[in-house]
């Protein structure tokens, strides 16, 4: 009996050998990755390989979204999306797809020396979807392969795992209070505990303009806080003017419809400033206008006027009398200050001039309308 079943059996193994010679194997085939689980059982009208084929590493060049290599069109895989942008501790689903049949096997599997997350079984099928309910890790590089008979192709995906910052604040770097106009201060924008900071765009504003944008080179994955910072020199005109900051994640196309920004509140800016003379060194007025001639100052300067060495106060209608110099002693916040104006009172026009001017003419208008 068991006699009677060896040419059966030699003619099998004969059979079975003549497959193996038959295939073009071009690439060396180590084992599966222990993250990927073996595909379904192969239907019973579909040959199985022989068990001195396996699957080899990821030998051919990585395809990912940013570009495509020399061997795309031997490795037709993609994925929708082609970059997954998630917040941590959400869910997403992406689907691994090929357009054509005849690949044996396709699976998920993380790049060596990478974080490992639980993906599903591989298939023979022609996509293979990877959902996951809570992402729990900061950095993985997952990758969709696909086998061949000449080898294996793979599409690397990349993963963005993002997290807004707790709290955005800005101060001035060691300093408090007013600031002295002509003084260079450090504005300083802290972002608490974001993800990932290089993807992070820190913007400083002054009212509603923008004063100028920063970018981090840190690399970590991980929520950092890390502090920007901004020089800047006050003026007068800077003084009651709001500076705050925005921090806002860039995340591409593929990212939130409205990117997460976190703002700052506003800092008002107290700056200190003058005596200021507020009118020229040489000042002509027409005889009956005032002697307007301001000194300003943060805060307000008290003002003494001088002429020809005795306290005057400035004239409200200007005459001829009036004309010469005049001296302001002032005292402010930042010290005394004292200005020379040279007064030049000019004739005609002025504000009594022009009413003269105004009752002549309401004469004649009324003497003309007599005459008719």
């Amino acid at each position: 009996m068991f006699a009677s079943a060896r040419p059966i059996t030699l003619l099998l193994l004969l059979h079975l050998l003549g497959s193996v010679t038959s295939l073009s194997i071009q690439t060396p085939a180590p084992p599966i990755p222990s993250q990927v689980s073996p595909p379904s059982p192969v239907p019973s009208d579909v040959p199985s390989f022989p068990s001195s084929v396996s699957v080899p590493p990821s030998t051919p060049p990585s395809i990912s979204s940013g570009g495509e290599s020399a061997t795309t069109a031997r490795c037709p895989l993609t994925t929708s999306p082609s970059t997954v942008v998630v917040r941590f501790a959400d869910p997403f689903t992406v689907n691994c797809s090929i357009p054509v049949m005849g690949f044996p096997v396709l699976g998920w599997e993380f790049e060596l020396g990478t974080t490992a997350m639980p993906i599903p079984e591989a298939t023979q099928g022609r996509f293979l979807v990877w959902s996951v309910d809570r992402m729990t890790e900061w950095s993985i590089k997952p990758m969709c392969f696909a086998l061949l008979e000449q080898g294996q192709c793979h599409i690397d995906l990349p993963v963005i795992v993002y997290k807004p910052p707790d709290f955005v604040s800005i101060s001035v770097a060691d300093h408090s209070g007013p600031m002295l106009e002509g003084r260079e201060y450090t504005l300083q924008c802290e972002v608490q505990d974001v993800a990932p900071v290089g993807r992070l765009a820190v913007t400083f504003y002054k009212g509603q303009s923008a004063l100028r944008q920063l970018q981090s080179n840190n690399t970590k994955k991980e929520p950092v806080t890390e502090v920007f910072t901004l020089d800047i020199i006050p003026s007068k005109e800077d003084n009651g003017a709001q500076y705050w900051c925005e921090a806002k994640l860039e995340l591409g196309p593929d990212g939130p419809q409205h990117p997460p920004v976190v703002t700052s509140e506003k800092l008002n800016a107290t700056i200190l400033f003058g005596p200021n003379l507020v009118c020229p060194p040489k000042l002509q007025v027409r005889e009956g206008e005032s002697l307007a001639c301001e000194v300003r100052g943060n805060p307000q300067p008290s003002v003494t006027w001088f002429r020809d060495g005795q306290k005057v106060a400035l004239p409200a209608h200007s005459s001829k009398e009036h004309a010469g110099k005049y001296t302001a002693w002032t005292t402010g916040h930042l010290g005394q200050k004292n200005f020379t104006v040279e007064v030049e009172v000019l004739g005609g026009r002025g504000t009594t001039n022009i009413l003269n001017g105004y009752f002549l003419l309401g004469v004649v208008l009324i003497q003309m309308i007599t005459w008719l």
